[in-house]
């Protein structure tokens, strides 16, 4: 996804992955570490929409969601330097994934579905499950989105350790990165 002329150690570090890999939590812990802002894409979408993504989904459908997430992700990619956890779907949209290129370290967290769908059947939030067997909607999700997720210019595997693991994994693998593309380092 990689594209412009922003030093990637400059860039904004876009989070990429299925709903519950762990996008939200671990990119707070990220970006403390860095000492950057944090965003949340559904919280900003939620946010500028003045309800919540299911009221979203129920009132309007998944298609003028896709459209409000789409401006929100390119606002937030143009803006300051974050670290920002992308809803699971925002790398559908075409103009998103360029944007990210242009505008972003993107790090796909990639997990195993076992441990996604367990996550993911902890809170009954997401518009995408209602009414579906959790582990066969992920399958589907999974087979539409992970040939996109791996577009990333990093991608880092997480299992079911703390999320300070994750933080750590997610630290080195930019390290590597930022050092095999600019030179750079992750503060």
């Amino acid at each position: 996804m990689t594209g412009s002329a922003i030093p990637h150690e400059q860039r904004t570090i876009a989070l990429v992955g299925l709903m519950g890999v762990g996008k939200s939590t671990v990119g707070r812990r990220l970006a403390r570490r860095l000492n950057l802002d944090f965003a949340d894409g559904d919280d900003e979408i939620e946010a500028a929409a003045g309800m919540s993504v299911a009221d979203i989904f129920a009132q309007y459908g998944e298609a003028e969601f896709r459209a409000l997430e789409a401006r929100v992700m390119r606002r937030l990619l143009e803006g300051p330097r974050i670290v920002l956890a992308t809803g699971g779907g925002a790398i559908l949209n075409p103009d998103t994934r360029a944007h990210m290129g242009d505008c972003a370290t993107s790090v796909w967290m990639r997990a195993d579905l076992e441990v996604v769908v367990s996550r993911v059947q902890r809170r009954d939030t997401r518009p995408l499950l209602r009414g579906r067997d959790p582990a066969e909607a992920l399958r589907t999700l999974a087979e539409v989105r992970y040939p996109l997720y791996a577009l990333a210019d990093v991608t880092v595997d997480l299992g079911l350790g703390a999320h300070s693991e994750a933080v750590e994994a997610i630290l080195d693998a930019l390290k590597v990165f930022w050092a095999k593309q600019d030179g750079g380092s992750p503060g």
